[in-house]
C-alpha cells in the first residue's frame, strides 16, 4: 500500500508501480496487435472467398471450351479424313488415266511432231534449191552483161 503520510513511497512499491505500468503498456499493445491481427485474417477470408466465387465460374467456362474444342477437333478428324480419301481417289484416277490414255496421247504427239519436222525440211530445202537457183540466175545475167559490153 502506498501511505502519504511517510511521505513516498518505498524502492519495492516504485518497482511495483513500474512493473504495473509496463504490464499495462504490455497489455494495450497486444490488444492493438491482435485486433490488427483480426482484421488482416478477416480481410485475407474475403479475399480467399472472392477467388473462391470467381474461379469455381471460370473452371466452369474452362470446362466447357475444352468439350466444344474437343467437338472442333473430332470435326476437322473427319474433314482429314475425308481430304486423305479425296486424294487417293484422285491418285488413282491420274494412274488409270495416264495408263489408257497417256500412251497413245504422247505416240500421237510423237508422230505428228515427225510429219511437221519431215514437212519444214522439205520446205527448207526447196527455199535453199530456190535461192541457189536465183544467185546462179543473177550470175549469169552479170556475165551476159559484161560480155555485151565489151
Amino acid at each position: 500500500m502506498i501511505t502519504l503520510a511517510s511521505g513516498g513511497l518505498s524502492g519495492g512499491e516504485v518497482a511495483g508501480l513500474i512493473v504495473a505500468v509496463f504490464w499495462a503498456v504490455l497489455v494495450c499493445f497486444m490488444a492493438y496487435v491482435l485486433v490488427k491481427l483480426g482484421k488482416v485474417v478477416g480481410d485475407t477470408s474475403k479475399l480467399v472467398t472472392g477467388v473462391a466465387d470467381q474461379t469455381v465460374p471460370l473452371l466452369g467456362e474452362v470446362t466447357s471450351s475444352v468439350v466444344h474444342v474437343n467437338v472442333e477437333l473430332e470435326r476437322v478428324d473427319a474433314i482429314t479424313a475425308n481430304v486423305q480419301t479425296i486424294t487417293s481417289n484422285v491418285s488413282a484416277l491420274t494412274a488409270v488415266f495416264a495408263a489408257t490414255l497417256g500412251s497413245p496421247v504422247i505416240k500421237v504427239a510423237a508422230f505428228s511432231y515427225g510429219v511437221r519436222r519431215a514437212l519444214s525440211d522439205r520446205h527448207e530445202h526447196d527455199v535453199r534449191k530456190r535461192v541457189k537457183a536465183d544467185l546462179k540466175a543473177e550470175k549469169s545475167a552479170r556475165k551476159a552483161s559484161r560480155k555485151a559490153g565489151k
